[in-house]
Formats: C-alpha cells, structure tokens, sequence
C-alpha cells in the first residue's frame, strides 16, 4: 500500500506540473486582456490588462506599422465621385438647406423674408437646389486635395481605441483567435514534459526545494516556448519532412483578412472619418472649405434675388445672414452625410485593400501587426507563470509529501 502511494505521488509530479503549465498560461493570457480598467490600488498594487493598460501606444503602433504604411487617406480620398455622393445626399440636403435658408432669413431679415412673395420664395429655394451638384462637386474636389489637412488618420485611430479599449482587445483576440488557445493546451503539454525531469530529480534526491523549483521552471519555460512557438521562425524551415514556421505568421492570409475586416467595419468607417473631419483638428480647416463655397454660392443666389434684397437688408445683415448660413451648414453636416454612409464604405474599400495588402507583408513586417505592442510587457507574463509555477509546488509538496 505504501509503495502504491509512493508510486502515485511520484506520478503526480508531471500531472501536477502540466496543470501548473496549463494554468499559468491559461492565466498568461487573460492577464494580456483583462480587467480592461485598472483594479487595485495605484500606481503598482494591481493589475490591468496589459493590452487595455497600453492602448495608446498600442494604437499609435498600429497606425505606423500598418494602417500608415498600406493605406493612404489621399488615395482613399480620390474614389469619392462628387457625383454619386450627391445622389446619395441630395434629398436630405435639399430638406436641410430649405430649413436652414428659412431660419437664417427669419433672424437677419425677418421683415423682409416675411413680405417676400411666396413665388420669389421658391425661387431662391429651386436655385439653391439646383446648384447643390455644382457646389458638392467643388467641395468634394478641394475636400480631397485637402484630406491629409482635414483628416488625421492618426487622430482617428488613436481616439478610438483609447477611447475603446473593448474594440483593442477584440483587435488582437479576433486576429490570434488560434494562437491563444494553443498558447493555453500547450502549456499542458510543456508542462507534463518538464515534470518527468522534475520527478527523476524527486526520485534521486527528494528534497525540499525540488519541487519548488521544478513549478518555477516549468511556469517559466511554458510561457516563454508558447509565446516563442506562435512567431518563431519567422520563415518556413524545413526540418525533418516538417515546414516549421510561427503560427501566426502561417496563417497570415487569414489573420489579414480578419484583421482588415474589424477596421472596416468598427475602426475606419465612414461615419468616424466624418466624424473626425467635423470635430477633430482638421475641423477648422472643412470649416474654412465650407466657407469658401457656401460664400460664393450666396453671393450668386443673392444675386438673383437682387430686388428684393435691396429694399431692405444692409452690408451687416447680409455678412451676419452668410456667417450663419455658413455656420448651420457645418454644423448639421453630419445630418445630411449620414445617408452617404453606405456609399462611401463601398466606395473606399478599406478592408479589402488593406487584407491584399497585409497579406503581401514580409513575415518580419507581418509580425508587427501583432507583437511589437505588448512585446516589451512579455517578462511580465512570463514572470508571472514563473511565480505561480513555484507557489503551486510549494503546494505540491506540502499536501503531497509531507
């Protein structure tokens, strides 16, 4: 009976050890991601997820290494057709201006918008309507040769995932969907392999600090060969009728292609670009575009209803009527480029671009999409599984052995 126990708890060592291995990687991985906001008590007593914790740097990494280098925003840009865009706005933009040409004439010249025949009414209204392509054709062309001024690709990517870190973490959870859960199963695997010397040492010379040690290792060696295993080596060798190479570099069409969806689809869309066109810091500059050719087209609208405007409106209500017009026009923008969502997602093809693109990488540029923005932080997890792999065999040896 004493032998048969020995026997077990001399067996336990690579079972507990592929436990520990599995544990501490399994651990590894949610330390990457989660919490998402910092629990404990700052700067150092806790923990945050270390993807969510550096999403800034994180963001601005992928701006660089991949969204900087494979999409250009002019490029992007010049498939706008003015157009198609205006078809895609026109009815909404004929409901907004009417609504913004009434307003701005009941508060600059109320008496005389008033006393305006209804005829000469909807005659400012149909010339507004009919040089709307005129005037969306010419804002689209000067929007594009200023679209690196207008748009900061930078500014877009950075504010939204530092504003969401949830869409980070699916970033890079979506993108090694296969490689973390391998990184979990293999710390089993390493782990069994690594107590079977563990045990023979036990065997030879059992004292105290064996195993202890041994949990140390093994929570060590696991995470470091799985996070090794997933990027290393970067180029298919062969090896014995193998073709070894990382996995995540193996499966480069397919992680592009999940990658370049998710920005499409929750990081460059068309909404976001607008909206960072409109609020961001190259909004002072769509601002100065708008003015530019809502002037020119009041001036000629102005123009054809000379007569009337003569009776009563001075140089400083007419200054004040276009400032506002202007100003209304920029601020419910969003109202009526929001029907050219659809148009413009179709019309830039971002994510098929970029996937085409991604998936011409080198396996050393591809490896950045990834790596480089937690690498830095990979002691940590390691370290970590170091830690834990010894308490569990502090634990092993006191339930076990003593």
């Amino acid at each position: 009976m004493e032998l048969d126990f020995a026997t077990l708890s001399l067996l336990s060592i690579p079972v507990i050890s592929a436990f520990v291995g599995w544990s501490t990687n399994f651990l590894a991985v949610k330390m990457m991601f989660y919490p998402i906001d910092f629990i404990g008590i700052k700067p150092f007593l806790g923990w945050q997820g270390l993807i969510p914790a550096k999403r800034r740097e994180m963001a601005e990494i992928e701006v660089e290494l991949v969204l900087g280098k494979l999409l250009s925003v002019q490029e992007l840009a010049s498939r706008i057709d003015p157009a198609e865009l205006t078809k895609a706005i026109d009815r909404r933009l004929k409901q907004v201006l009417r609504k913004i040409v009434n307003e701005v004439m009941q508060e600059s010249a109320p008496q005389l918008w008033a006393a305006m025949p209804v005829q000469a009414k909807n005659l400012v209204y149909a010339r507004v309507e009919n040089d709307i392509p005129n005037v969306v054709h010419k804002m689209v062309d000067d929007f594009k040769h200023n679209i690196e001024e207008i748009v900061d690709i930078k500014e877009l990517v950075v504010s939204q995932l530092v504003n969401s870190p949830e869409l980070i973490n699916e970033i890079f959870l979506k993108s090694g969907a296969k490689e973390f859960p391998f990184i979990e199963k293999s710390g089993a695997y390493f782990g069994f392999l690594f107590g079977l010397p563990t045990m023979a040492v036990w065997m030879v010379y059992p004292s105290w600090w064996v195993l202890p040690v041994g949990g140390l290792i093994v929570g060590y060696l696991t995470n470091w060969i799985a996070l090794k295993i997933i990027f290393e080596p970067k180029h298919p060798v062969k090896f014995l009728g193998f073709t070894l190479q990382g996995m995540f570099l193996k499966r480069q069409k397919e992680v592009s292609r999940v990658y370049a969806d998710i920005i499409e689809s929750k990081l460059m869309t068309s909404k976001n670009i607008m909206a960072i066109a409109v609020h961001g810091s190259g909004s002072s500059q769509l601002l100065e575009l708008i003015e530019l050719h809502v002037n020119d087209a009041i001036e000629r609208y102005v123009a054809l209803a000379q007569p009337y405007f003569a009776l009563g409106v001075g140089s400083q209500t007419y200054f004040r009527m276009k400032e506002m017009a202007i100003k209304r026009i920029f601020e419910d923008s969003e109202k009526y480029l929001a029907y050219a969502y659809e148009y413009t997602n179709k019309a830039l093809r971002i994510g098929d671009d970029l996937c085409e693109r991604m998936q011409a990488l080198s396996p050393e540029e591809f490896e950045g999409v990834l790596r480089p923005a937690y690498e830095a932080d990979e002691w940590k997890l390691i370290v970590t599984g170091a830690i834990l792999g010894m308490a569990a065999g502090f634990m092993q040896l006191y339930l076990v052995f003593m």
